[in-house]
């Protein structure tokens, strides 16, 4: 406090939370960071933090003050990660304001802590290979070889929609870009632009897509009708939820089912859709099941380290848990069997001769 009364921090950096964040903090994010990750952090800004603690100077700011914030925010019933993420928004505020003379005490997020009594997030889907095969079979192109290449090579929306024919070859891809919201960026990490390997049906499902494009040997692969990159959000709005949200009774799509004369109900044996993300997470899963070691899914997932694809993208079913259980079931009986048999021996217990121990 003494530092800040005597007047170290200039006068012109003496301003309000809200004026920092919007003149400098997100227009900082915006150079440093990915679009998608810009959309999160103005969103958990105008949505969360903006409200209860915008007008607040921030030079006053204290670990007191960032508590109470996280705990009115928690008030809102949100889960545990997104509590997290609000937290580490807040950190990079101050932490930011520390390196601009901005703010000049310790991070007050730092010795914060969120509502332990948050919930945990739900758990995130990853499709089987059955399922996956079941939607190509459904799905009319591109969105069929679309999904073929989330579910067969993992990759990320993003890089989908940035794929390059010119960078197709050898039996590879190379990820060289990703396109989110029309915004063209490198991958996501150093190790996001290795090459990944084509299975020979996800090939074949390509070359016929090259072919019916008209055999280009540059430019997008998934193109639109000007020759733009073709958006995913509206191949799976036109394209991949009419194809999988039909009806039980008359197979008619759900926006195709107003005059019927029956109600709407969904067919169940169709995979529900959850989103390109899943079918990445379906690869390591699936990879997993075949016995693929961890570091191998990571290579193929690209991760920075393999404690992500562990903890977020090998998913194990049901399925998966009984037959490790009926695994251990029978080694335990195998070994039971090869057990020498010593049979019983009488011991006499040397404290009271009247007792016996078989």
């Amino acid at each position: 406090m003494a530092t800040i009364n005597s007047g170290a921090i200039p006068a012109d950096r003496i301003v309000t939370i809200s004026d920092f964040v919007e003149r400098v903090y997100l227009p900082w994010v915006e150079m440093h960071r990915r679009p998608s990750t810009v959309k999160g952090y103005r969103d958990i800004w105008e949505d969360h933090l903006k409200p209860i603690c915008g007008q607040v100077w921030l030079k006053d700011a204290r670990t007191y003050h960032v508590q109470g914030w996280l705990n009115q925010i928690a008030a809102a019933k949100l889960s545990r990660n997104t509590l997290k993420h609000i937290k580490s928004v807040i950190s990079g505020i101050f932490t930011l304001a520390k390196q601009q003379d901005y703010f000049q005490a310790e991070n007050p997020a730092r010795d914060t802590a969120i509502d332990p009594r948050a919930s945990e997030p739900e758990e995130t889907y990853a499709y089987s290979l059955e399922e996956l095969q079941t939607i190509i079979a459904l799905l009319p192109e591109p969105a069929a070889t679309a999904f073929a290449v989330a579910g067969y090579m993992g990759l990320r929306h993003g890089e989908i929609q940035g794929l390059l024919w010119q960078n197709y070859r050898d039996g590879e891809i190379y990820i060289s870009r990703s396109i989110w919201n029309g915004r063209v960026s490198d991958p996501k990490t150093r190790k996001g632009r290795a090459p990944v390997p084509v299975i020979r049906q996800l090939a074949d499902r390509l070359e016929i897509h090259r072919l019916r494009c008209g055999n280009p040997q540059s430019g997008p692969i998934f193109v639109n009708a000007v020759g733009k990159p073709l958006a995913l959000t509206s191949v799976v709005n036109r394209l991949i939820l009419p194809a999988l949200n039909r009806c039980e009774k008359c197979s008619k799509s759900e926006s195709e089912h107003e005059k019927a004369d029956h109600a709407y109900k969904r067919n169940d044996s169709i995979p529900k859709w959850h989103g390109w993300h899943a079918a990445r997470r379906g690869l390591g899963s699936n990879l997993y099941r075949l016995g693929v070691h961890e570091l191998v899914i990571q290579r193929i997932l690209r991760h920075a380290n393999v404690s992500t694809t562990a903890s977020y993208y090998i998913k194990s079913a049901a399925d998966d848990v009984r037959n490790a259980m009926a695994k251990l079931e029978n080694q335990i009986a195998e070994s039971n069997q090869r057990q020498p048999d010593f049979g019983t021996e009488t011991i006499i217990c040397p404290a009271d001769d009247e007792h016996l121990i078989q």
